[in-house]
């Protein structure tokens, strides 16, 4: 019984947050849906960290953010898999209430709790934000403000296309940050144990 009536409200919740939409907002959000654009930006924070940090600390943080999502990635896939609840588009009842799906957007599978993309996102998002925390010359201020803008926005655009209920996305913002927190903590731990002797 709490968990049905947990899912009612997560239910209304997403098809509240779902029915704001209109043709500039669909393509807004099915753009930060779609996973092919992280990877230019992905490439451009790689050189800032080389460039800000040098080639060893770069290192580190580079090889820590690619752990974040790969940790990120595979639970959130383990978990949609053993838990195995359906994705909004795919529920009848929550398509007949009057959820509105953006045709062709990313992300496909039966399944979605929890979001990888939010996972995904916030979990690079803290992870880096740590990472450049180890150039003790700047705090990049602008940089954590850009990034988890970002991470926002892919979270938020799985619910408006579909994809996602609002837990889903939560639960992944949860276990991404967590993630990032630990991958961050480590490259700063290795830094300082290697790179600055």
């Amino acid at each position: 019984m709490f968990w049905q009536n947990l899912h009612e409200l997560d239910r209304q919740v997403t098809l509240f947050i779902n029915s704001y939409h209109c043709g500039w907002s669909d393509a807004v959000m099915q753009f930060f849906s779609h996973v092919q654009i992280w990877f230019p930006m992905y490439a451009v924070v790689a050189v800032l960290f080389f460039w800000r940090l040098g080639w060893k600390k770069g290192l580190v943080v580079l090889l820590s953010c690619v752990l974040c999502l790969v940790l990120c990635d595979q639970l959130a896939n383990l978990f949609k898999d053993g838990i195995a609840r359906l994705r909004p588009c795919h529920d009848e009842t929550t398509k007949a209430m009057g959820l509105y799906i953006v045709e062709g957007s990313a992300g496909g599978g039966l399944y979605g709790f929890f979001s990888g993309h939010a996972s995904n996102a916030f979990g690079f998002a803290v992870c880096s934000s740590m990472g450049l925390r180890n150039d003790i010359r700047q705090k990049y201020a602008g940089y954590s403000v850009w990034i988890f803008f970002w991470a926002f926005m892919v979270s938020i655009s799985r619910i408006f296309v579909g994809k996602h209920y609002f837990g889903d996305v939560l639960v992944g913002i949860i276990f991404g940050t967590l993630i990032g927190l630990f991958c961050g903590w480590l490259a700063r731990k290795v830094i300082r144990a290697a790179v600055k002797k």
